[in-house]
């Protein structure tokens, strides 16, 4: 179950536990409700939590990571430019 399917979920289930004010026989449409948002909740934590395991380790895994040093200038050489004056053209 993916996100948008679990926010689906808690919608679909808060308009039956909340918005719904019809009664039917042999099922409590408030309690359907509490128990697709309740279903939605845990698929939203779920997914979040094996998303963030899929995208790299995930915060609580974070290892440092190896990386090349720059590579090491040689002395800096200066360039001194005069301008010479030739004289009239």
């Amino acid at each position: 179950m993916g996100i948008p399917v679990s926010i689906l979920l808690i919608a679909a289930g808060a308009i039956l536990a909340f918005a719904i004010t019809g009664t039917t026989n042999g099922v409590n449409i408030h309690a359907v409700g509490w128990i697709l948002m309740a279903a939605g909740l845990l698929g939203l934590v779920l997914s979040l939590i094996l998303w963030d395991s899929w995208a790299g380790g995930g915060f609580w895994n974070r290892r440092p990571v190896a990386y090349d040093p720059p590579p090491q200038r040689g002395p800096r050489r200066r360039v001194v430019r005069e301008d010479v004056d030739e004289g009239p053209y």
